[in-house]
Parts: C-alpha cells; sequence; structure tokens
C-alpha cells in the first residue's frame, strides 16, 4: 500500500490538532494542549486507491521554530492553517508559513485551509474583531491568498462539527497523486 507522509502547519492555536483528532478520531478534543510533534495515521481510499496517511502535527509557536523544520524531510504534501477568526494567522501563511515550506521543501505541494469556518459568523467573535477594525477571513480572501501561494486547493473546515475535515485529507491525498504540472519559466533576456 502507498503511503503518503502530510504535514500540517499553521500558526498556534487555528486548530491544526483538533483538525487531525477530529479527522483521525471523529471526536472534537475538550481542551487545547499544545503541540510540540505528534503523529496520526489513516487508511484512506481517494479515487479508487487505499492509501496509509501519515499525518504530522507540528507547533506552531515561534520557540518551536528549529526543531519543527526537522519533521520537513520527505514529506508528500504540506496543509497550511489559518483560523478564519484570526486574521493574523491569514497573514502569517504568506510571511511566515509559505516562505518556510517553500524553502525547506521546494516543489511540495500545498493546501491552503481555513479552519473554524464555523466561527466565521459567531457574533462574540465578530465583536471582538470589530474592536480591532478586523473581520473574519471571507471565503474569497482565502481563495486569492491560495491563488497567491500557488497552492492546489482552498478548502475550509470546521473540526467542531465535522464539517469539511474529510475533504481536506482526501484533497491533499489528490495533491501528491496528481501533482500540477511544473510551470516552465520564460528565461530573462535583455536586448
Amino acid at each position: 500500500m502507498q503511503s503518503i507522509k502530510c504535514v500540517v502547519v499553521g500558526d498556534g492555536a487555528v486548530g491544526k490538532t483538533c483538525l487531525l483528532i477530529s479527522y483521525t478520531t471523529g471526536a472534537f478534543p475538550k481542551e487545547y494542549i499544545p503541540t510540540v510533534f505528534d503523529n496520526y495515521s489513516s487508511q484512506v481510499t481517494v479515487d479508487g486507491r487505499t492509501i496509509s496517511l501519515n499525518l504530522w502535527d507540528t507547533a506552531g509557536q515561534e520557540e518551536y521554530d528549529r526543531l519543527r523544520t526537522l519533521s520537513y524531510p520527505q514529506t508528500n504534501v504540506f496543509v497550511i492553517c489559518f483560523s478564519i477568526s484570526s486574521p493574523a494567522s491569514y497573514e502569517n501563511v504568506k510571511h511566515k508559513w509559505h516562505p518556510e515550506v517553500s524553502h525547506h521543501c521546494p516543489g511540495v505541494p500545498v493546501l491552503l485551509v481555513g479552519t473554524k469556518s464555523d466561527l466565521r459568523n459567531d457574533g462574540e467573535i465578530q465583536r471582538k474583531l470589530k474592536e480591532q477594525n478586523q473581520t473574519p477571513v471571507t471565503h474569497q480572501q482565502g481563495a486569492a491568498l491560495a491563488r497567491q501561494i500557488h497552492a492546489m486547493r482552498y478548502l475550509e473546515c470546521s473540526a467542531l462539527n465535522q464539517d469539511g475535515i474529510k475533504d481536506v485529507f482526501a484533497e491533499a491525498v489528490r495533491a501528491f497523486l496528481n501533482p500540477q504540472p511544473a510551470v516552465t519559466k520564460k528565461p530573462c533576456v535583455l536586448l
């Protein structure tokens, strides 16, 4: 059986661990425990092919930057996460996460995932963000960022109510099985 290594990255507390636990066990974790490293394994059938999916959970906190990259070798696909309820985590995809994974693993497919989609219309979240002149990240903003970083897909999910989580990992498998053709860049010519 073919095996795929999928590494999940993103800011601390964006819901990476909840996404993985919810996907692998069907249950939402009750408390927040920051991750340093964790591994999960799941057998998944995508487009008629059964795959052993090895899921690597990573620490988003800055103090683990050097340690986290040790999990990157032999990665087949990255899932970069941000929280829909955290515009700062969305900005960090551009400024931290995408540069980090593309530096350490150039050419490895990337999925962009907006987590906590259940909070987009939450009144309390909207109020707190409004106090800072912010709003939850829109689907259009997520899709635009995915295009900007050349992600294979943009998906949204909610680990709390299981919305879209199976799609995230089915698409991660597809991103590896059906890679995008490399864009051939024309050389710069000065005349």
